[in-house]
């Protein structure tokens, strides 16, 4: 069955297929979004119950093979240094997820060829994506300082910074004492009432759910406005699988085969479809789409789909100190933090930097299950850490290539039979020399601010809270899926705007830069709209 044609297909209501709706929507473009998920009721967030930190772990893990939603896929992860994966399918996407990080990338991140001869330039700049950061801002809710010494000048940001709490106090003062620069870590997080969502509570453990919803989550942002009146024709529908992006027979893109909730084969047809499923859900729907025409892949001529996949060299460093520090409380995205070591310094072994974000400590049983033994030294320990401890998160820059990727798993399949998919990841050697200096850092600040021990993660196995670069943007068709305006070099009515868009990653958390490229995205596609029909 297919519907009469749209404007424009969105495939996922993620971070940027949700910014991409409320733009185009706010122009009166006819507008359907397929996601696979579901709205997350109320009674799924854990911390809307007393065993949050047991849901957390299971029915709400970061992992779709751990919680096993009806809308996940199995996710295989192989290499070196297989991939700890974190996904989210629902409304939001892995927004619903995440702890609300909200940095922008430095002008620096989208020349790194140029600069440090490594990786691949973007082919466009900080200037042009600066309005878009702005856009976002606004529409997230975002808290912070405009002026960081790492960032040109900008517009001030919507809302205050939340509290630093004694554990931001304590980074600043060590700050200091070593000569490092430091600022408020911008955060959407509502921090006052704003935009009909109430201030936070500074109740922390923001990846957990936030019932009031002053965590910007893209539910409770773009898609509450992008579906606030029935006139703006977006059409969102959930619990629909797409299966395969169809064609026309002059190769333009038509719409998409999808499985609704009931598992009936449906069809849309539009007149611009975009993909917007992350950095794994894009490279799988595209894999999946072959024919005739695209024997490897639909936008694959390239051999790139897939190709490139970027993580981020992450991990934590735990202080713990003598004095109590209010671990319960404040905002789980880094009160404070440091770019002094983003930028690559030629005294290095290795180039590109990282940021070092402080947080409070971790919750009572994911504490335990890190510290305190069994038996009689069970609460010893626990009284040693507990309210003790701040955590520093730890993200630096990990560089494209080619030999980390995501395939189709026809060993694993969905629901409906479509294939799961496999990442295969090892850390480079610039990516190993870099995490060992960040811990280094991470570890100096903590003995700085007076920690009595310290304590890391390790970078292995890999974090995949930032999945990118899978179906990135460039100007050769030869070495990348899209162009500048992320219209697809195979297919001229076919965009793919989404984390695996991303040709580099930066070194900091990039739902920001996601939502930005995707703004700048529907942008161009409401200027084309005369050649799109």
């Amino acid at each position: 069955m297919a519907d009469e044609e749209r404007d424009v297909l969105i495939v996922g209501a993620g971070a940027a297929g949700g910014a991409m709706a409320w733009s185009l929507s706010r122009r009166k473009v006819d507008v359907v979004c397929l996601e696979q998920g579901d709205w997350v009721p109320p009674a799924m967030l854990p911390k809307n119950h007393l065993d949050w930190e047991v849901r957390a772990r299971r029915s709400w893990s970061p992992s779709p093979n751990i919680r096993q939603w009806p809308s996940d896929y199995p996710v295989a992860s192989y290499g070196d240094d297989p991939i700890s994966v974190f996904i989210y399918n629902a409304v939001g996407g892995s927004t619903i997820g995440y702890a609300g990080n909200f940095w922008r990338f430095a002008p620096s991140d989208f020349r790194v060829r140029s600069l440090d001869g490594v990786g691949v330039d973007w082919p466009i700049g900080y200037e042009e994506m600066a309005p878009y950061y702005t856009i976002n801002e606004r529409e997230m809710g975002v808290a912070g300082l405009a002026g960081d010494p790492w960032s040109p000048s900008r517009e001030p940001l919507p809302l205050p910074p939340a509290p630093l709490g004694p554990h931001g106090r304590l980074m600043i003062d060590a700050c200091e004492r070593l000569g490092w620069q430091w600022w408020p870590t911008e955060q959407a997080i509502a921090t006052r009432p704003y935009d009909g969502r109430p201030a936070c509570d500074l109740k922390g453990f923001c990846p957990f759910g936030c019932p009031q919803g002053a965590l910007a989550t893209v539910d409770v942002t773009y898609w509450r406005k992008a579906l606030k009146s029935a006139r703006n024709g977006v059409d969102l529908r959930t619990n629909a699988r797409v299966r395969e992006i169809t064609l026309h027979p002059d190769g333009r893109a038509k719409g998409a085969l999808y499985y609704d909730g009931e598992g009936r084969l449906q069809e849309v047809r539009a007149k611009v479809v975009v993909v917007a499923a992350g950095g794994l859900g894009t490279p799988r729907v595209l894999l999946h789409s072959t024919s005739a025409r695209h024997p490897d892949g639909l936008a694959n001529s390239s051999g790139m789909v897939g190709k490139n996949l970027m993580v981020h060299v992450q991990t934590f460093a735990i202080g713990r100190f003598a004095q109590p520090l209010q671990g319960w409380q404040g905002t789980w995205g880094g009160a404070v933090s440091t770019r002094q070591f983003y930028e690559t310094d030629p005294a290095n072994d290795f180039v590109r930097g990282f940021v070092l974000s402080i947080n409070p400590g971790w919750s009572p049983l994911n504490l335990a299950l890190q510290v305190a033994p069994w038996g009689a030294e069970h609460h010893a320990a626990m009284d040693a850490h507990l309210n003790h401890e701040a955590t520093l998160f730890c993200c630096g820059e990990d560089l494209p290539d080619s030999r980390n990727r995501v395939e189709l798993d026809w060993d694993s399949l969905d629901a409906h039979g479509l294939p799961g998919v496999k990442t295969f990841y090892a850390f480079d050697d610039n990516s190993t020399k870099l995490g060992a200096a960040m811990i280094g850092r991470a570890r100096e600040l903590l003995d700085a601010a007076g920690a009595v021990s310290v304590r890391d993660f390790g970078v292995s196995p890999p974090l995949g809270w930032h999945l990118m670069g899978t179906a990135r943007m460039g100007d050769d068709p030869a070495t990348s899926v899209t162009d500048a305006d992320n219209r697809v070099h195979d297919v001229p009515n076919l965009f793919i705007a989404d984390s695996s868009s991303l040709p580099t990653g930066g070194g900091v958390n990039p739902t920001s830069t996601i939502q930005a490229v995707a703004l700048r995205c529907a942008e161009r596609i409401w200027e084309m709209r005369g050649e799109l029909g």
